[in-house]
């Protein structure tokens, strides 16, 4: 049982399967004390090391084959790192020791809905892949009037700038007016393929959610921002369906299962909406009008500008109140004691009497 050694040091985490064979090419991987080369195949027990340094690893059949489903709030984008420092999918996933997880298909920023990810590479490869022919269901909120004609040219096929797309089925499924709830399947991830099958038919999407990618359905109790892990049954079932044999240990057990299980009885709450929806706040927010204070404005000679505030409750004139009431009154407080309040009263201690050790208090217990 062997696999190639780029492989291995791509699913590790160390960078891209390119990437790997550029450091194997370049002599800085080692296996077994001797320089390895690009194509080489390792096996379970092998000594790995890349720089020098020794790097853990198993192979891919021994790995426990876990997926995840994520419900993709709109904001955040399908990506591991952003310049823009823009939330992304990966900010709210479980850490996975020794091991990555793999995104199964994309979602744009504006969309939302379910995401599966992976650690197995070969899965997410095949359930991505067009020849799969793996579907996709949606629910689309359109703005306009889908005629029956532009229902059967969107089935039949229409022609976009990376070729010709469609949808293998289409059905309406609620709405008022001009904003209306469609259902659309297709088998392709080409980037906004959705959004733009309706824009060639002079159609606008104001909502995009994505409901089943193969045989994984969004489930009810999963709340926007939140992640569920899929038992064996479920992941048998996708791996089955891309033609991949199981693999032993799959599905939940421990902590794991009973944490799905308390989710699908008492759903968690969801997380608050994602940076579009936060950026709309701050704007919104911006456009109302702040409250103002009546303040009057009075020159004393020396010509510096002071405020005041109209309300005599509250402000700087309170000042002389506070200290006949609260500062002041710090003479009349005891200590822990039962000893009289000596703030401000020094000249009246008796400077003979034994005094007790800092820090000394009775309600502090020795072991």
């Amino acid at each position: 049982m062997s696999e190639k050694l780029q492989k291995v040091l791509a699913r590790v985490g160390l960078g891209s399967r390119r990437y790997m064979e550029e450091v194997i090419a370049a002599g800085r991987v080692s296996v077994n004390g001797r320089v390895a080369q690009v194509g080489e195949r390792i096996e379970p027990g092998d000594e790995l090391r890349i720089d020098g340094r020794k790097v853990q690893f198993q192979i891919e059949d021994e790995i426990r084959r876990r997926v995840l489903i994520y419900y993709k709030p709109e904001g955040e984008i399908c990506s591991r790192n952003d310049p823009e420092q823009r939330p992304t999918v990966f900010d709210n996933l479980p850490a996975i020791a020794n091991d990555r997880w793999v995104m199964v298909g994309r979602l744009d920023i504006n969309s939302t809905g379910l995401l599966l990810f992976t650690n197995d590479g070969e899965l997410a490869n095949r359930l991505m892949h067009p020849s799969n022919e793996i579907e996709r269901e949606y629910a689309v909120r359109v703005m306009g009037e889908v005629t029956p004609q532009i229902r059967n040219n969107m089935l039949r096929g229409v022609v976009l700038d990376d070729g010709p797309a469609k949808f293998e089925s289409f059905s309406e499924i609620g709405g008022d007016g001009i904003n209306r709830w469609y259902q659309v399947v297709v088998k392709e991830g080409r980037n906004r393929e959705v959004r733009r099958i309706f824009e060639s038919q002079g159609l606008k999407v104001s909502r995009l959610l994505r409901t089943r990618y193969g045989t994984v359905i969004l489930p009810r109790e999963l709340r926007t921002g939140r992640w569920m892990e899929l038992d064996k049954a479920d992941i048998d079932n996708l791996t089955k369906s891309v033609e991949l044999k199981p693999r032993q240990g799959t599905g939940l057990y421990g902590m794991a299962k009973r944490r799905t299980e308390r989710m699908q009885d008492k759903p968690l709450a969801a997380r608050r909406g994602g940076f579009l929806r936060q950026q709309r706040r701050d704007n919104e927010d911006e456009g109302q009008q702040k409250p103002t204070f009546n303040r009057e404005r009075r020159e004393n000679p020396n010509g510096h500008t002071h405020r005041r505030q109209d309300n005599a409750q509250s402000g700087y004139g309170q000042r002389e109140q506070r200290q006949n009431t609260g500062y002041a009154q710090r003479d009349n407080r005891g200590d822990n004691f039962g000893n009289k309040g000596t703030y401000g009263q020094r000249d009246n201690r008796d400077e003979q009497a034994p005094r007790k050790p800092f820090g000394a208090n009775k309600s502090f217990k020795k072991f």
